[in-house]
């Protein structure tokens, strides 16, 4: 490429990083990793009445956590004010922008007219200069606004790395306010001139820090042309663009605070590995053949900004499941130890002995979908279990606890490891005329709460002697 590549992701701290910003957040970020470029994370906080530092915080450790990181930011919008009155007041000496002393009330009226008259609702430009042409008289105790001075003929193209070849008719788009008044809380530096619109920052964002690419959602379609007509007015390098589908619900409705759109750290919280949602996300409007499963790596050797996928991808708990169950049998031990113990201190549980937390993560995992059904496998170590009393009338046959104090007997002397353990068990079953498949599931029940683990002399190493012979105790 004749210049280095450089993407970014900018949310808004108007709320959490959601699951279509995650996803673009990763194809920026493997693109430019791809490519031997830079990342950037920029912060587009000029929504000075929503914007929060909690937002922020939160868009920050999604990020860390899905293992993005930045090679520069956070870049914040709103201490770079002095720069965005500096490109406005260039453009109006230029003839490309002009102040617009519009009240709300004259638009409200001006856009009924066009109505009724069957026509779309435009800003009429009576505000903007031209040959010949008449101002009002500025009026009295009214901000003005800036507007853009949009090209009123042509066309607006571009060749979509996503969608392909895209072309919108100047007629089409309105002169776009590019600055607002500060509005009531903005910082200081929002001075006389006030804070600059979405469209007119992210050009001058995008400009100042050289981004060559931006991968993002497609309900920024309609936003390309107003950008790049500002691009073209400063005589600016215009970036690609790659706009990437929506993502459905598994109603096939648009994701949304309703339909299943929980912050990405929502999903770290419910037990999902990083590696398993960057991989699924991943997938989610990208493929590389039929690879369903790959590394963070794989997917910087192959990303390339090809086969991006045209329409909708649809978000799929079960195959999310599916795929973090994959990553959980892959997971070392030792880490997987300690996310459960945070999901146990979660609950209100004590459990600090990271060794014994591993060895229960070796024998469940398998079992396992994420870390909360781990940690809820590993709860019944460190609390009292409660089994329920129709599974107790099921197992507790009269002859399986005839056996309960044999076998209470042989525990306590046997080595306390899955080899002695299975003796113990054996010699009870000789003892008594039993089967395993008899006894078994009654011992499990005791001491675990369930009826159903692996192996029993396995899952019985978990606990200590002492637990298992008192909860082997008559009932």
């Amino acid at each position: 490429m004749s210049q280095p590549v450089r993407t970014r992701i900018a949310p808004s701290p108007t709320g959490f990083l959601h699951l279509g910003t995650a996803r673009t957040a990763l194809y920026s970020w493997a693109y430019a990793r791809h490519h031997g470029g830079q990342f950037v994370l920029r912060i587009e906080d000029t929504d000075v009445a929503r914007s929060t530092q909690e937002s922020v915080a939160q868009i920050i450790a999604a990020m860390r956590w899905l293992g993005l990181d930045h090679d520069e930011g956070p870049i914040y919008q709103m201490q770079r004010l002095a720069r965005y009155h500096e490109v406005v007041e260039q453009m109006i000496a230029a003839g490309t922008a002009y102040r617009c002393w519009c009240t709300p009330a004259e638009l409200d009226v001006m856009r009924e007219a066009q109505r009724a008259r069957g026509e779309k609702t435009h800003y009429d430009r009576r505000w903007r200069p031209g040959p010949g042409k008449v101002l009002p008289p500025v009026p009295q105790g009214v901000q003005p606004v800036v507007r853009f001075a949009n090209p009123v003929h042509g066309q607006v193209s571009w060749n979509d790395l996503v969608k392909g070849p895209i072309s919108i008719s100047n007629e089409e788009i309105d002169d776009l306010i590019i600055l607002r008044p500060a509005p009531e809380g903005a910082p200081e530096g929002a001075g006389a001139w006030g804070v600059p619109t979405y469209n007119f920052a992210v050009v001058v964002d995008d400009w100042d820090m050289a981004i060559t690419h931006v991968f993002r959602g497609d309900e920024h379609i309609n936003n390309t042309p107003w950008q790049i007509n500002i691009f073209n007015a400063l005589g600016a390098p215009l970036p690609l663009y790659g706009h990437c589908p929506i993502i459905l619900g598994d109603d096939g409705q648009k994701l949304s605070k309703r339909r299943g759109a929980v912050s990405v750290t929502a999903y770290e919280d419910a037990g999902y590995l990083p590696e398993a949602m960057l991989n699924y996300l991943a997938r989610l409007g990208w493929s590389h053949g039929d690879e369903e499963i790959f590394s963070r790596e794989q997917m910087v050797q192959w990303f390339d900004g090809s086969h991006l996928a045209k329409s909708p991808a649809q978000w799929d708990p079960v195959k999310l499941a599916w795929v973090n169950g994959h990553y959980m049998k892959l997971a070392d031990d030792a880490r997987l130890a300690a996310l459960t113990r945070t999901q146990l201190a979660g609950r209100g549980v004590a459990a600090d002995d990271l060794d014994l937390l591993a060895r229960a993560a070796a024998l469940f995992k398998d079992r396992c979908t994420t870390v909360v059904e781990l940690a809820d496998w590993a709860e019944m170590i460190f609390v009292e279990i409660r089994p329920r009393p129709e599974d107790l009338e099921t197992h507790l046959t009269p002859a399986v606890r005839a056996a309960l104090p044999t076998l209470a007997d042989k525990l306590a002397a046997a080595s306390w490891d899955k080899a002695g353990i299975a003796a113990a068990l054996k010699e009870t079953l000789g003892a008594h005329q039993l089967k395993m498949p008899q006894l078994a599931p009654a011992v499990r029940l005791l001491v675990c709460g369930r009826a159903q683990t692996p192996s029993v002399d396995a899952v019985l190493t978990l606990f200590s002697r002492a637990v298992v012979l008192q909860r082997l105790q008559p009932r």
